[in-house]
């Protein structure tokens, strides 16, 4: 399937190419990184035709010369993770139209970054994944520093660095796997799980790389400052596929190639996550940054993500896919839309704000949304995922799971918090001229918000395509007989 290779070939190729354009014209990088979202979806969707969305198994022609390395494989586990990866690029493009400051390089980042993300996804190998899972550091890195806020430079540096030394814990796992397995592709190492001598530190070695990106408890403290002065095209990818690595890799290659090890760590997996859903929501509840409160927001819905793998069910296992495309949808349009709120006021405390439902009803009504999303209203996106993993769990380890319950009503005070502080009260005298969403805005709004409660009323739409690969990995555990 030359497809798969023209998903991850044509941003690299567009990456170069806006720099350049850039010196033409300074609006022709954006739409070039349009075109580079558009394009990977597009191909994405031309693939219906070969038995993608029914969960058939395609793969790219193998190329000469590179020793079996560039090997890319999309299934239904993976696919919905590349049609979100396109979604969120299409959404941090548009949220950077107005970029006046190096457009080409800030553009030409965020294709690379596109292009990163969709190997990583597409990898079936240990090689090329990890190549792909450490080039999402460069770009992010560099969007960061170059074009966020006062204090970017340390945030920057901190993401680097958290992100790196996981890296270096995940290479050494992906070594010894390798090396006891004596192959790189993951259906040869999963055949040859049982080579695995010391497994439970196997899986250590790689899930810790892994946490580190979802972000788990304890791991989680270079997200805040990342997000916060992150550019909001960067604070779109970060938290609309970036964490999502994390929790794609724990299952693909945590569970998929060393089970035994996972089996062991399924407890400790649960602590960590039952932690990051309460404290990441309390720290939320008590944020006077608006950007802030959505970055440890994310901290809490990813914590059910790895809940639900924790339980390791094919029911939990889909859950935790269904909570991953809606948090990338959710968090995505929460940072757009307060990045559109701070290019018109520059602050984003919420002192700052209040009545903006009656200067800009229509940024009030898609924040109302999403923040009832976010805090899992049922009929929409964020309801379904952690409705499992909270099944799943009390399935697993019984009514210590009504800790996780707390994550649920905090999620909806500081949602509620949110959208008291900025849309209900007192109009403040310095938004009276505040102008509202502007065309762009309102159709990206429009689109992503139909997208939401698609994926709440049905999310069998994710689930069903990937329920054969969810179930065969699955099956290697005792959660999942």
């Amino acid at each position: 399937m030359i497809a798969l290779d023209l998903i991850i070939l044509i941003p690299l190729l567009l990456a170069v190419v806006a720099p350049v354009s850039a010196r033409l014209s300074s609006t022709a990088p954006r739409w070039i990184a349009l075109m580079g979202a558009g394009v990977q979806g597009a191909l994405l969707w031309s693939l219906g035709a070969s038995g993608l969305w029914s969960g058939a198994v395609l793969e790219s022609h193998p190329v000469a010369g590179l020793g079996g390395v560039w090997s890319l494989v999309t299934d239904g586990f993976s696919t919905p993770l590349l049609l979100l990866t396109a979604v969120v690029g299409a959404l941090a493009v548009v949220a950077s139209w107005n970029v006046s400051k190096r457009p080409g390089a800030h553009f030409g980042l965020l294709l690379l970054l596109q292009a990163a993300v969709a190997t990583v996804f597409l990898a079936d190998n240990l090689v090329l994944f990890y190549i792909a899972w450490e080039s999402v550091l460069v770009p992010m890195f560099f969007l960061i520093a170059g074009w966020g806020s006062s204090d970017a430079r340390r945030a920057s540096m901190k993401f680097l660095v958290f992100t790196f030394a996981g890296g270096v814990v995940l290479l050494l796992g992906i070594i010894y796997v390798a090396v006891s397995a004596e192959g790189i592709s993951f259906a040869k190492v999963a055949a040859e799980t049982s080579s695995i001598r010391m497994p439970v530190l196997a899986f250590w070695l790689l899930a810790i790389g892994f946490l580190v990106k979802l972000p788990a408890f304890g791991l989680h403290t270079w997200l805040p400052d990342a997000h916060t002065e992150a550019p909001t095209a960067g604070s779109i990818i970060l938290a609309g596929v970036l964490l999502k690595l994390g929790g794609y890799a724990l299952i693909r290659l945590g569970i998929g190639l060393v089970p035994a090890g996972f089996e062991v760590a399924r407890p400790a997996l649960a602590v960590l996550a039952v932690f990051g859903i309460v404290l990441g929501a309390g720290s939320a509840l008590v944020q006077t940054d608006l950007k802030r409160l959505v970055a440890y927001s994310s901290i809490s819905h990813m914590g059910f993500v790895l809940l639900a793998i924790a339980a390791g069910s094919p029911f939990a296992l889909g859950g935790a896919l269904v909570l991953m495309v809606s948090h990338g949808l959710v968090a995505g349009m929460l940072f757009f839309l307060v990045g559109a709120l701070y290019e018109r006021t520059h602050t984003r405390e919420l002192s700052a704000f209040g009545g903006l439902g009656a200067v800009a009803p229509r940024w009030s009504l898609a924040f109302v949304f999403f923040s009832l999303a976010s805090a899992g209203l049922p009929g929409l996106s964020g309801f379904p995922g952690e409705f499992a993993a909270l099944l799943a769990g009390y399935s697993s380890w019984g009514w210590w799971m009504a800790l996780a319950g707390v994550g649920i009503v905090l999620a909806a005070a500081y949602n509620l918090r949110a959208m008291r502080d900025t849309v209900q009260g007192p109009t403040l005298a310095e938004v009276l001229k505040l102008t509202d969403l502007d065309l762009r805005e309102r159709a990206v709004s429009l689109a992503v918000a139909g997208l939401v409660l698609v994926l709440g009323i049905a999310p069998w739409l994710v689930t069903d395509p990937a329920a054969y690969v969810l179930g065969a990995i699955a099956r290697t555990t005792t959660g999942g007989q």
